[in-house]
């Protein structure tokens, strides 16, 4: 069953202001579509949707889409100068290109598209469930066994059976060749070309269709490596050399990335291939990146190891675009859907990191710093050896799903204890169109309650709580971990089931403030139009800052010309670009680095520096000496669409009519307590609506609880902004004003 709503203004003609309107709404149409069936319904949407959307058409005719492919569907969300369109389709598993043209023919752009942007899990689900390309290594002699040997760190320190994931390459397929560089690049013995032709036969005779070729020291001078990538190449192999695809030291991490891409980059090539030949002709095809730009299909289909986040990251920065727009600058985006919620720390940008891990396997890769649990809405509640409750990691999934969904799901869900609370109403659900089974709901959680000796609601907050706790985990790991404090920042809640748990999580973390965004279900969709196009380069050069100065500005004048021939060869405008660097610096004798931006003063980098590690580590020291370890850059172009916030906007507060109230179990000091909810529907609350807790907000993709304590208003791009009554400063009379945070 697929779902599509999109906002298309009667009136056409004439500017539009909103105080021709009632409460400053417009009148649109609404358009649900389950299987075949489409009905259309009176609906308004708000000034600053409608002058956004009309705004940010230039060419009427054309279309731009973000499509987020996930496991369970597919979101979209099309701009064009009709409205701003949102669909989920079902996903096609065996090939996503499918679900993707039935949903953009259902919109019915298919034959305006201008620009695809897509979030894909092709490469993570290659690597996760090991369905990759056939695929060798070719090595410097000695270090064939480098992917076993790894790091020899134990991820679980007292767990005397744990057993390492095999190599995505076995031995008999990762293979020698005769050659050697010193650490600065300078030939010791030369490439034995023989060796790689040898290898070349043993490729040949294993069926290998990928290859890896990583050298040692090849991030100095990549000249043998080079010539090995060409010989393989004429050959028919695919091939991924590491002096493309992470060009830096750390012979481990540099060799597991190259295999990595080598192993995924040919099933994403054919991915993305199959999708463009179905586009229509004149569409460009760009792909998310863990980093949260995009990149054009060709080279995602070379470099897919870049897309292993690409979902994620595509979230982060729609929390990002949301943020921005109703004047917040510093958030924490959490996105909890089914199976798992994502994190990400926001300040005026997504934190990143250099290097992350996909299952058991490290990837030396720029990427937004998400963290994951394995929390959401189909997260199963159940009892350890030691009988205590835990929530999670195990999923019910959509199908069957949890007990409440009616399809066979027999084992209680944090979705079940929802029911149980009264916080996801059964007739209410997914717009209406599909009925909760709260009877077989309270079945499943009763069991937890019996073996707890407990009653069902204060079993079902129990199981929330358990939930909630993983959840207020993940985010201390992207805030507190890194030194930051959470009560500086605000939650901005999406996904399935972020805004049902958002104002207890930040209750537990003292967060005073929560965004909900106006589509919570596809904001990674959207997220993917607000990305910048982007491209990542580097270099190792390991020298001591105080005399690097030299070495440091060719490196950087190196990689800026790259970045613009690479620019130019993707037909866009080098002079459009930001050029942005950045340096990895560590105290001599440190193990890893952290990231500065460089704008080419180094004392200014190096001040930076030592008041990052402070912050991170608890102690600098200036005195020390520095070793600059990698220099960075980014080039970034706009992205396909900015959210602007209506400038001068003044809001008239009202008070909204609920729908009904419905009797909701909230939290207590004593336990529970069953409180009276009004109940309103979403499309309802126009700019200056006013919300006091307890409340419950439906909509298609979601249900916000706002529980007591917690008060909230509409601002003028539609966000629901939510603080508790313990705030230090009232938040509403500021955004009335169209003012920010």
């Amino acid at each position: 069953m697929g779902a599509l709503a999109y906002l298309q203004p009667i009136d056409g003609a004439g500017p539009l202001r909103g105080s021709r309107y009632p409460r400053g709404r417009i009148p649109c149409t609404f358009h649900v579509r389950s299987g075949q069936q489409t009905c259309t319904i009176a609906s308004y949407a708000t000034v600053g949707q409608v002058l956004w959307v009309r705004r940010h058409s230039e060419e009427a005719g054309m279309v731009r889409a973000g499509v987020d492919t996930g496991g369970t569907f597919t979101d979209f969300v099309v701009i064009d100068g009709e409205g701003v369109r949102i669909l989920k389709e079902p996903s096609t598993p065996r090939d996503p290109a499918q679900a993707i043209v039935s949903g953009l023919r259902a919109l019915g752009v298919w034959d305006r598209l201008e620009r695809l942007v897509h979030g894909t899990t092709v490469a993570t689900n290659a690597v996760l469930e090991r369905k990759g390309a056939r695929t060798g290594l070719l090595t410097t002699a000695g270090f064939r066994d480098v992917l076993e040997i790894g790091r020899q760190n134990r991820p679980r320190l007292y767990d005397l059976r744990q057993v390492r994931e095999p190599p995505l390459v076995p031995r008999e397929w990762r293979l020698e060749v005769r050659e050697r560089l010193d650490p600065w690049g300078r030939i010791v013995l030369p490439l034995h070309e023989e060796d790689v032709q040898a290898a070349i036969e043993v490729f040949r005779a294993a069926g290998i269709e990928s290859v890896a070729v990583c050298f040692l020291f090849s991030f100095a001078d990549p000249v043998h490596e080079r010539r090995a990538a060409e010989l393989l190449r004429e050959a028919g192999f695919a091939v991924s050399a590491s002096h493309e695809v992470s060009p830096e030291y750390r012979e481990y991490e540099r060799t597991a990335t190259t295999v990595v891409n080598a192993y995924v980059s040919p099933v994403m090539g054919r991915y993305l291939e199959r999708l463009r030949e179905t586009l229509p002709r004149g569409a460009a095809l760009w792909i998310m990146q863990s980093n949260g730009g995009t990149i054009r299909a060709g080279v995602a289909a070379r470099e897919a190891v870049r897309t292993l986040l690409s979902g994620p990251a595509a979230g982060a920065i729609g929390a990002r675009a949301i943020a921005r727009a109703s004047g917040v600058s510093k958030v924490i985006s959490f996105d909890m859907g089914g199976t798992s919620t994502d994190v990400c720390l926001i300040d005026g940008a997504p934190r990143e990191r250099t290097e992350g891990r996909i299952g058991e396997l490290p990837v030396r890769m720029p990427m937004l710093d998400i963290h994951t649990v394995g929390a959401g809405g189909g997260s199963i509640a159940w009892f350890d050896d030691g009988g205590a409750l835990r929530v999670g990691p195990r999923s019910a999934g959509a199908d069957p799903g949890p007990a409440a969904y009616g399809r066979g799901g027999d084992e209680p869900t944090v979705t079940d204890a929802a029911v149980v609370l009264g916080w996801l109403l059964p007739d209410a659900f997914l717009g209406g169109t599909m009925r909760l089974d709260a009877e077989r709901a309270r079945e499943v959680v009763w069991r937890i309650a019996r073996r707890l000796g407990r009653g069902i609601e204060e079993a079902a907050l129990g199981i929330m709580e358990v939930a909630e706790a993983n959840m207020e985990r993940a985010i201390r790991v992207v805030s507190v971990e890194r030194g930051e404090d959470p009560r500086e920042y605000g939650l901005v809640a999406f996904g399935g089931a972020g805004p049902m748990v958002a104002c207890r999580l930040a209750s537990r973390l003292h967060i005073p403030l929560v965004l909900i965004p106006h589509h919570p279900g596809t904001l990674s969709a959207l997220g993917l139009l607000t990305a910048p196009i982007t491209r990542d380069y580097l270099r190792t050069i390991m020298l001591p800052a105080d005399s690097a100065h030299p070495s440091l500005e060719h490196a950087a004048a190196d990689l800026a010309a790259a970045a613009t021939h690479d620019l130019a060869d993707d037909g866009l405008v080098p002079t459009e670009a930001t050029f942005q660097f950045a340096l990895d610096l560590r105290y001599s004798g440190q193990s890893y680095e952290l990231t500065v931006p460089f704008a080419h003063s180094l004392p200014d980098a190096l001040e930076r520096f030592h008041r990052i590690h402070e912050q991170l580590y608890g102690y600098a020291d200036p005195q020390l000496p520095v070793t600059i370890v990698n220099v960075r850059l980014r080039v970034s172009l706009p992205p396909a669409l900015a959210i602007d916030r209506p400038a001068g906007s003044r809001l008239t507060p009202w008070e909204p009519e609920p729908l009904e109230t419905r009797p909701t179990v909230f939290g207590s000091d004593t336990g529970w307590t069953l409180l009276p909810a009004p109940r309103f529907e979403r499309d309802q609350l126009a700019p200056g609506a006013l919300l006091t807790g307890p409340a419950l907000v439906t909509q298609y993709d979601t249900t916000i609880v706002v529980p007591p304590g917690w008060r909230g208003i509409v601002d003028s791009t539609g966000t629901i902004v939510l603080q508790h009554r313990t705030a230090r400063r009232d938040l509403t009379k500021l955004i009335l004003e169209g003012g920010t945070e």
